[in-house]
């Protein structure tokens, strides 16, 4: 897989539908490849993903896809979601393979590093918030003139639990998630007399590979302290966002939680 330019399709002519054209970043794995894989079998006629450096999940995502959609065209991009050039790319070839402007763009891409704050680096603090909140704002500033152009669209961003009540030992982390929900709600009043939605999900602990910092005992302790008891799995989040994406515009300014009843 080449970086930025790689771009693969099936050989089928997609079926596209009202909900046809959708951005899902950090997508080789988790909560985007299941999106992404939810949003394809909704019906949506193409789908762009990409993701940062795992370029071998995010071949395997579009694989999942193809197998299970035979008419959802695929697009892979490998490059930094925090990159300006990248993004501006990214939302292009989404518009040049496709046969309509972006109208569902899921803002999935994040990063996390767990410990004290007196030992978190600049460069580290800077590299959370670029990947977590810069992305956030790159993307959807690029997509919004196609959506304007529509007066209709889906902006869908991926918090946390964290971003509103905060993690010991993940500061950084919560910072990003909390600036994603308070960004959500500011642009969900900036856009709404254009028919473009924006809204929040904000996940509790979910069965990904971010959580494999934690140990099989941390996991049940963790697991006790969650009134449903268990860890969310990706598809049940994923369901979630495809239930927003196919919402009306008047629901706009939201922030979903989807954390088992933690908070």
């Amino acid at each position: 897989m080449k970086n930025d330019k790689y771009c693969t399709a099936n050989s089928q002519a997609p079926t596209f539908t009202k909900k046809c054209n959708a951005i899902v970043t950090g997508a080789s794995r988790g909560i985007g490849r299941a999106t992404a894989l939810a949003l394809a079998a909704a019906g949506w006629g193409h789908i762009t993903i990409c993701a940062d450096r795992d370029a071998a999940g995010l071949q395997e995502t579009e694989r999942i896809i193809l197998k299970s959609s035979g008419v959802c065209k695929v697009v892979s991009m490998l490059g930094d979601i925090s990159d300006e050039g990248f993004v501006k790319r990214l939302v292009e070839t989404a518009c040049e393979e496709s046969v309509a402007p972006v109208d569902t763009l899921v803002n999935n891409a994040g990063i996390s590093i767990v410990g004290l704050v007196q030992d978190l680096s600049y460069s580290d603090w800077h590299r959370i918030l670029d990947v977590n909140l810069s992305s956030v704002f790159l993307t959807s500033r690029a997509i919004i003139p196609g959506m304007l152009q529509e007066q209709a669209g889906h902006i869908i961003n991926v918090s946390s639990m964290w971003g509103r009540v905060g993690a010991s030992c993940e500061s950084a982390y919560s910072a990003t998630k909390g600036g994603v929900i308070a960004f959500t709600q500011a642009l969900a009043k900036e856009l709404a007399p254009s028919g473009i939605s924006v809204n929040c999900v904000a996940p509790g602990c979910v069965d990904t590979v971010m959580n494999g910092h934690l140990s099989a005992e941390e996991k049940a302790a963790l697991a006790e302290e969650i009134p449903a008891g268990r860890f969310a799995s990706p598809s049940e989040i994923a369901s979630v966002i495809l239930g927003i994406a196919c919402s009306p515009a008047y629901m706009t300014g939201q922030v979903i939680g989807v954390d088992g009843g933690y908070i």
